[in-house]
């Protein structure tokens, strides 16, 4: 689901003296759809905040001309409130390498400098959970679900059922931690790699070690 259209893409034109055509060639978009990006015809969707936020070097949050209630929902999109909603209120979720034992904002900040990701934070838009984090993926292991470069923003917080993409702890002589798919049963719980390239990993509830660490909820892709 996509966000109403309300950016400053025409203020930021004229603010760096460019014509649709030249924005849509410095970012390998349509001019036609930037065009009715421009005028407020058509909906935008992450993506395209990114690619534009890229292009006027600035903070994505500051693409917006107005303020709207925009929240995360569980299918890895953004939506947006009514018109009448009166705040746009984005949450800076830490970057880091390493899944995080126990998610909170101390435990998140020191991994992020051991990870070294110090200082390096993402923009979710009505992300109410202060224990998220954001694991940026640093090869092509998890392909074609995620590639080297996405960001994978993690919410402690939300309810998981099968066939979600978590963060899981799981391993009883060895703790392992990782993003996979999971699907529960009333008594086992299957761990499989988000690439399908692997055997899954079939758990006993009753007898094996598992803990669901997040739900990812989110994806930036990377822009080349």
């Amino acid at each position: 689901m996509y966000s109403s259209t309300d950016l400053r893409v025409k203020e930021l034109l004229r603010e760096k003296s460019w014509t649709t055509k030249q924005l849509a060639e410095k970012r390998g978009m349509s001019e036609s759809y930037l065009t009715h990006i421009k005028n407020g015809t058509r909906r935008w969707n992450e993506d395209i905040l990114r690619r534009l936020a890229v292009a006027f070097e600035i903070h994505p949050v500051d693409l917006f001309s107005s303020k709207k209630t925009i929240r995360s929902s569980e299918d890895q999109s953004i939506a947006s409130t009514s018109a009448s909603a009166s705040t746009l209120t984005p949450r800076m979720v830490p970057v880091m390498k390493d899944i995080p034992t126990h998610p909170s904002p101390y435990n998140n900040q020191v991994m992020q400098i051991t990870s070294g990701y110090r200082d390096v934070f993402v923009p979710v838009l009505g992300l109410e959970d202060e224990d998220a984090f954001c694991i940026c993926i640093e090869n092509n292991n998890m392909k074609p679900k995620f590639s080297k470069g996405d960001y994978v923003i993690v919410s402690p917080l939300c309810d998981i059922r099968s066939g979600d993409v978590v963060a899981v702890e799981y391993g009883n002589a060895t703790k392992i931690k990782a993003i996979m798919q999971a699907t529960v049963s009333d008594d086992m719980v299957i761990l499989e790699a988000v690439n399908h390239q692997q055997s899954p990993i079939a758990l006993n509830q009753n007898k094996d070690y598992y803990r669901f660490i997040g739900k990812a909820i989110f994806k930036y892709q990377k822009i080349d």
